[in-house]
């Protein structure tokens, strides 16, 4: 049963049925539903499918590679002394069969390339001058440590440069594949309660298979993350870094940094809080947390490019730090016991947030303007007094083509949102400060997202528009 990926289903079939052969990666973070996709979709039959061993040495990844080419071929074969003695075997076997397309899928591939092993000479080889030759050959290379893949296949400068013929990266659920997701496994939750949980688990479909239906939300966050007994996600955060990169510990460095400052650092505040010195090493990590999907790079409205903030957007590490780090207690019940507390409404603000810059379409389109062209930024200033200017913060503009700039304000509230006089002036001066500081000609919309809209007062006419809990679905 596959929820939702009908577009990288579509793409997988169509590579299959070509008429000549295709080289296709499919890649995106641990737990993500990559294996799951490529099984579902070839209805777990292929020609010839290996998967490599997690941190095994070159003679285990040939030894395990070799059992799987005796199982589907039912031939016995010496041990490999190389890849090259490996990738002939695989040739001369899949040479011999019948008319057909034959599927060769590697599941993490990235895992094969051990240190000094010339596994990529030896794929090199494989696809350029056999497979690449043929029409009858799909080959899906799959794998979790992004890094590797977008260095070593997409952007490879050898001999597979430009060989991929299809790059697949597949996304995190949306709220409406998760909501598909909970119906499906019978979870019996709410549309707020699934925000809740996609504040935490973001949309990670292995994340939630763990969920539990006769358990309330808080039974089950309690369990997966607190519960020192049970095996969950309380010790996952490392194990996500590990799977995606070969040397976690710069990344992690760069992601600790982040969570200084919920609004993001500059480059030059990164390379102070993280003690990563500034220089090609920190642009590739930081490029490389960007194609996980765990930063966003951002340019401030107004601002060059060189003066962009990189923000931490994961729901998931967010979570964790916020959370898991600061159980210092070892409290099983420690999710239940915070609910309400000034550190659970600091974190489900900040939470609700990022979850609205995932969902950005949504909201174009619960606004109307989803033909229309637009781009959308943050923004932020200091204080200026001469001019007037308060430091002010904002975190989504949506910049359009038709004349008009929506400033999002986003509010995770359990029931409607009261704008308070106070909060109506806070607002105006918001409005005020954005225009004075960019003197935009536009005109500026205050845009309210909150789960269950405006409560309709005397302060509430501030927002021209509001965005509510169903939209984002």
């Amino acid at each position: 049963m596959i929820i939702g990926r009908k577009p990288e289903q579509k793409e997988l079939l169509e590579a299959a049925n070509s008429e000549y052969s295709k080289f296709v990666a499919v890649y995106g973070r641990r737990r993500v539903g990559k294996t799951f996709l490529i099984r579902e979709t070839f209805n777990y039959s292929f020609t010839f499918q290996h998967t490599g061993l997690a941190r095994g040495k070159m003679k285990d990844q040939l030894l395990s590679f070799r059992e799987s080419l005796k199982k589907a071929s039912g031939k016995k074969y010496n041990q490999f002394k190389n890849w090259y003695e490996a990738f002939f075997a695989l040739e001369e076997w899949l040479g011999s069969l019948p008319d057909g397309k034959k599927i060769v899928f590697f599941d993490e591939l990235p895992w094969m390339d051990t240190p000094r092993s010339n596994f990529i000479s030896g794929l090199e080889h494989f696809w350029n001058s056999w497979a690449s030759a043929r029409k009858d050959i799909l080959l899906i290379a799959c794998g979790s440590a992004t890094s590797w893949i977008v260095n070593k296949l997409i952007n490879n400068h050898g001999g597979l440069h430009n060989r991929l013929t299809n790059k697949i990266l597949l996304h995190p659920f949306t709220l409406s594949e998760c909501e598909q997701y909970s119906e499906a496994n019978k979870l019996g939750m709410s549309r707020y309660q699934m925000v809740e949980n996609y504040m935490i688990m973001g949309g990670i479909p292995f994340y939630w298979s763990l969920l539990k239906r006769e358990f309330s939300l808080a039974q089950n966050i309690d369990s997966l993350f607190f519960n020192q007994d049970a095996e969950g996600l309380s010790h996952e955060y490392e194990q996500l870094y590990a799977s995606l990169f070969n040397n976690p510990e710069p990344y992690m460095q760069v992601v600790t940094a982040l969570t200084k400052k919920n609004k993001g650092l500059t480059r030059d505040e990164i390379v102070k809080y993280s003690g990563i010195p500034t220089g090609g090493d920190l642009s590739r990590y930081l490029n490389e947390l960007e194609w996980c999907g765990f930063i966003r790079k951002y340019t401030i409205m107004g601002k060059h490019s060189r003066d962009a903030i990189y923000q931490l957007i994961d729901n998931f590490t967010l979570f964790h730090f916020q959370y898991i780090q600061g159980n210092k207690n070892n409290d099983s019940h420690f999710w239940t016991n915070n609910i309400g507390s000034p550190l659970h409404r600091a974190w489900s603000g900040l939470a609700f947030e990022r979850v609205c810059l995932q969902h950005i379409s949504q909201i174009k389109e619960a606004l109307g303007i989803s033909g229309v062209l637009s781009n959308v930024y943050s923004w932020r200033t200091e204080a200026d007094e001469n001019k007037g200017i308060d430091k002010t913060q904002i975190d989504l503009l949506i910049d359009r083509n038709d004349g008009v700039i929506n400033l999002c304000e986003m509010k995770f509230s359990a029931q409607e949102y009261a704008i308070t006089e106070d909060e109506e002036m806070k607002l105006r001066r918001r409005r005020g400060n954005f225009i004075d500081a960019t003197q935009t000609k536009k005109a500026v919309h205050i845009t309210l997202v909150a789960p269950y809209g405006l409560k309709q007062n005397s302060h509430s006419a501030i927002a021209q528009n509001e965005v509510v809990l169903n939209d984002l679905f």
